[in-house]
């Protein structure tokens, strides 16, 4: 009679089939340890495979010093994963898995086919190869705890029984609370506060800020190239940033503003007055802005009008919205145009204040701002400071960064060190 295989049971259950989960997974497994790796969706990686609008912005390649000042929160414990696995590592890895990268403007790193398909199938094709177990249509209900060290979780499955799983080292990489259609609903927050862990305040960050101003109803889907932008907190000046703003139904968006949500949701939440000043022409003096205006003027007809004098200046979209914004008619003939109208156009393309009022919620936001507290947790191990065997990896965590391949970083390095365990 053939004999049985024995059950031999997993050394390590990874919660969470997202970047940082399968980093974590497939990294455990490669070490030589029983890997099961459960996932609530239906497949793995629904973030990456939808981040940087469907490109995915892997990392970005600038030095270590640099990369460090684009984390938003907990840089000083970031070090230590980032020192194990930084981006030039991350890159290694990917084409390594066959997954050809490109570096583009401002060193973000994408994939050369223009898929983010192929940085979520690279991180499961690493997994499979390594021997994790994965099942789907999972929902983890529980980290069961003896004492102060971990033992296993319980679950119910896809047919809807609930199950349990005996497991010594649990790895926590469920993400954040941000598009929640991907499976981001926030239940590491709620397992690492029923072991003890503190949570952070969540919050949306890199989402779009919302305005009151009443001239921009019609600028959805425009986009601003090549401006400078100016976030203030109680008038007080806070933060700067060149590039490109948009505008859409959700509120003022692009990588500026986005770079910029972080600062601001926090003010909002504190009550605090919030606005952007948009310098249009960032390249020009206002004296120089003035000079050109008046050629502009030189070469008009008298009767032509103001709108055409904006059209000289700005993108169509933005000539009615400006000539409200100075309340000036845009069909107002040019030679009716006074000195101080001209004045305050001057003044208006140097510095278009729009006053921030909200900010989208999470369904829209990039990442989640907060998270389990990072000093209870080891920044050399990823393993929890107040319950043995608990390790935590990814958004869950109290780290965000900036757009442009920082976060993808953070659940890589994060995961990578997270997988590191012993058997």
């Amino acid at each position: 009679m053939e004999q049985m295989e024995e059950f031999k049971p997993f050394d390590v259950i990874v919660i969470g089939a997202g970047a940082a989960g399968m980093m974590a997974a497939g990294t455990a497994a490669h070490n030589g340890n029983r890997v099961l790796l459960i996932e609530k969706m239906e497949k793995s990686g629904r973030k990456v495979r939808i981040s940087g609008k469907g490109r995915c912005n892997v990392t970005n390649a600038r030095p270590a010093e640099e990369f460090k000042e684009h984390l938003r929160a907990n840089a000083d414990f970031f070090k230590q994963a980032f020192a194990e696995f930084n981006n030039r590592a991350a890159i290694r890895f990917f084409e390594r898995q066959g997954c050809k990268l490109e570096i583009e403007q401002g060193q973000r790193v994408y994939p050369r086919s223009g898929k983010a398909w192929d940085i979520a199938n690279a991180l499961l094709d690493y997994c499979v190869e390594n021997g994790v177990k994965i099942i789907y249509n999972t929902r983890v209900t529980e980290i069961m705890t003896l004492g102060d060290h971990v033992f296993g979780v319980r679950y119910i499955n896809k047919r809807g029984f609930e199950r349990k799983e005996e497991c010594s080292q649990v790895i926590l990489a469920t993400g954040g609370v941000s598009y929640p259609g991907t499976g981001s609903t926030g239940d590491g927050y709620q397992f690492a506060a029923d072991l003890g862990h503190t949570i952070e305040p969540l919050r949306p960050s890199l989402t779009p800020l919302v305005t009151t101003h009443p001239f921009i109803k019609g600028l959805d889907r425009f986009l601003l190239r090549n401006i400078y932008a100016t976030l203030y907190i109680d008038n007080e000046e806070v933060q700067s940033e060149f590039g490109e703003i948009g505008f859409s139904s959700r509120g003022i968006e692009g990588a500026v503003a986005l770079r910029m949500s972080r600062k601001a949701v926090d003010a909002l939440i504190d009550g605090h007055k919030v606005k952007i000043s948009l310098d249009l022409k960032p390249a020009l003096t206002e004296q120089v802005l003035r000079d050109r205006i008046a050629r502009e003027i030189k070469e008009m007809e008298p009767t032509e009008f103001f709108a055409e004098l904006l059209r000289k200046l700005l993108p169509k979209p933005l000539v009615l919205p400006m000539a409200k914004e100075l309340d000036i008619h845009s069909k107002n003939y040019i030679s009716r145009v006074t000195d101080e109208e001209l004045e305050r156009l001057v003044k208006v393309l140097k510095g278009w204040v729009l006053p921030v009022t909200d900010y989208a919620p999470f369904e829209y936001a990039v990442v989640t701002a907060g998270g389990v507290r990072c000093d209870e947790v080891n920044p050399y191990t990823m393993e929890s400071l107040k319950v043995k065997g608990l390790y935590f990896a990814g958004e869950v965590l109290d780290l965000d960064a900036d757009t442009g391949g920082y976060n993808l970083q953070v659940a890589f390095s994060t995961g990578r060190l997270a997988g590191m365990l012993k058997k």
